[in-house]
């Protein structure tokens, strides 16, 4: 079913003290893709900013600003409408001996890398290996990882945070959707699958009314390789529908902050964040 979306993204600091300046970046706007067509896009930055938009190594669109006057909060907000008609991805089927071999290596070691924020942990590393061994092909690995971390790690707000490891999210047995998509990355990667971290939005409501703004929120989800990027959503346990908007990708979640910076001023700054997504079509 194809959608029309508008996203507002509304997020920022409030500065204890103030801030004397602050330099910036912004990943809150999603590219056309052929799951999606963005037809209007924008960032606002108050106060008033310098700022230069470019595309990053993974593909994603960047607003970098600077402030240089003193302000007590930094307001950003990214606008965008974007129609998004999302097919199914069919997996290819590769075999465990075509997707470790070195066609496959050679052309994703980026993301095939395991890095600490990934890293599965001694407990559930062995989880996977055993997953491993009983998995005749990639996909039904993949398959199993996603329900085993369903089954263990339970969706709870409040107990991770942007800095959480996988391996200490599996041990919590607790985190979100951030969580999620590192603890399956990382099993997949540790057995040879290449595996990315994707960032965007996601609509709530199964089937959204028309005119209706919802409550929405930024969303992670991944994308592994079976011959083409094969999307999939580890906290839902589903691939991603028309109500999934893609802003990015990158190795883990660090590639992709939403937003990111430094400030000169007094320490000390609370973040807030809301996302309003309404359909329009």
């Amino acid at each position: 079913m194809t959608m029309t979306l508008r996203l507002h993204h509304q997020t920022g600091y409030t500065y204890k003290g103030g801030a004397s300046a602050s330099y910036n970046e912004a990943r809150m706007q999603p590219q056309t893709n052929t799951d999606q067509t963005v037809l209007h896009t924008k960032v606002d930055v108050s106060p008033n900013p310098w700022t230069m938009s470019w595309t990053d190594y993974w593909g994603t669109l960047v607003t970098s600003f600077e402030v240089h006057e003193r302000h007590p909060e930094l307001l950003v907000q990214a606008t965008s409408t974007v129609t998004v008609d999302r097919r199914p991805t069919e997996s290819a089927g590769l075999s465990w001996d075509e997707i470790t071999g070195s066609d496959v290596t050679d052309r994703w070691l980026e993301v095939l890398v395991v890095t600490p924020r990934v890293a599965p942990g001694r407990e559930l590393g062995s989880v996977v290996r055993q997953i491993r061994e009983s998995s005749a092909t990639p996909k039904e690995f993949v398959e199993s990882v996603v329900a085993r971390l369903r089954e263990e790690v339970e969706y709870i707000q409040g107990r991770t945070t942007v800095h959480t490891r996988a391996a200490d999210a599996w041990a919590a047995r607790a985190g979100v959707c951030q969580d999620m998509a590192h603890l399956t990355i990382g099993a997949l990667r540790s057995q040879g699958i290449p595996a990315r971290y994707v960032s965007g939005y996601m609509l709530p409501d199964a089937e959204p009314e028309i005119g209706q703004p919802y409550v929405g929120e930024s969303h992670a989800w991944i994308q592994w390789w079976d011959d083409a990027w094969v999307p999939f959503d580890p906290t839902n346990g589903t691939p991603p529908d028309d109500n999934y908007v893609e802003v990015g990708v990158g190795r883990d979640y660090k590639d992709v902050v939403p937003l990111s910076g430094i400030f000169t001023g007094s320490p000390g700054s609370t973040m807030f964040v809301s996302v309003e997504i309404t359909r329009l079509s």
